[in-house]
């Protein structure tokens, strides 16, 4: 990312207070910009998903919503969810809450031109039924505790909040959760339950 922006000196280890400090740094380039360039969408994405810590990793989804638009970012977080490795699937569920950060065109000249955006950039409501979607196929197929209570903490106990063709997954996933040895998750099951009675 640093190089990218034109930080040629870095030279930094993992887990350094540096790193911190230069993640912070390119905070405010990256959203002082009016257009982020199409090379700058992955390694956005990527430093989201890899930073461990969720104050943090909005440094990197901020700039990202307001450049490529919330639709993108949350499909990029999608298919992190389906297919990264745990530690991936992690973090792309820390971001995803980021990933909802209200947009205001006081906040970045990325928002749009004259103060006005295309609300296509924005529109989601599909792509978040594919994170319900990604989150409860996920919670099935992985044997991983720490991973199934991540995924299952951000989905919603009421039915209503899933559209028709999620709600057969749905019950297979409260049906799960009942008989699951976290107490966390099978909390998330009686509240389901409950809601959906």
């Amino acid at each position: 990312m640093a190089r990218l922006l034109g930080y040629e000196e870095v030279a930094v280890r993992p887990g350094d207070r540096q790193v911190r400090h230069l993640a912070h740094a390119l905070r405010g380039p990256l959203l002082g910009r009016a257009a982020l360039g199409e090379e700058l969408f992955a390694p956005l994405m990527a430093a989201a998903v890899h930073d461990p810590d969720p104050s943090f990793c909005r440094w990197f989804v901020e700039p990202a919503v307001y450049g490529y638009g919330r639709r993108r970012v949350m499909a990029a977080l999608v298919a992190y969810l389906r297919t990264g490795t745990d530690a991936e699937r992690a973090g792309a569920e820390r971001a995803w809450y980021c990933a909802h950060v209200p947009v205001r065109p006081d906040r970045s000249p990325a928002y749009g031109p004259g103060g006005v955006r295309d609300p296509a950039l924005d529109a989601s409501r599909d792509v978040q039924d594919d994170w319900l979607e990604a989150s409860m196929r996920v919670f099935a197929e992985v044997a991983d505790p720490g991973t199934r209570r991540r995924v299952v903490r951000w989905l919603p106990t009421s039915r209503e909040a899933y559209p028709p063709r999620l709600r057969a997954l749905l019950d297979r996933t409260r049906a799960s959760a009942r008989d699951d040895p976290d107490p966390y998750v099978r909390g998330w099951g009686a509240s389901a339950d409950r809601d959906a009675g």
